[in-house]
């Protein structure tokens, strides 16, 4: 049990830096990795122009799957998490915010899903 949770947190680690690169690569500048509250987690924060994006990412078997991941409790505890972000980033709190999904799949290209949910459900 021990070493599939590890192996899990592994891929999980792997797919985030595959995503980040990937956001990078589309002109993104990371503002936090992991980024931790009490209420939840946000994998990724990035910005570009205008635009701050909570980011979550998401690995498995087919790129669908990846997307489908995501429950309303989930996005419900990432919301939460943002509203800790925009407190302490003043930057932030004035910009267009959004909640995006990467998903991550063998053999594919990242996708990346602008506006996949919306805050507060």
């Amino acid at each position: 049990m021990a070493r599939d949770r590890r192996k899990s947190e592994e891929d999980g680690r792997a797919a985030e830096l595959a995503a980040l690169w990937f956001l990078r690569l589309k002109g993104w500048r990371l503002l936090a990795r992991r980024y931790k509250t009490p209420v939840g987690e946000i994998d990724l924060i990035m910005r570009r122009g205008g635009v701050t994006a909570f980011i979550e990412v998401k690995a498995r078997k087919s790129l669908d799957g990846a997307v489908e991941s995501v429950s309303p409790r989930q996005a419900r505890r990432i919301s939460a998490a943002a509203r800790g972000f925009l407190a302490q980033d003043r930057t932030a709190a004035l910009q267009a915010c959004r909640f995006d999904i990467v998903a991550v799949s063998p053999y594919h290209w990242p996708r990346h899903i602008e506006n996949a949910f919306e805050g507060d459900q």
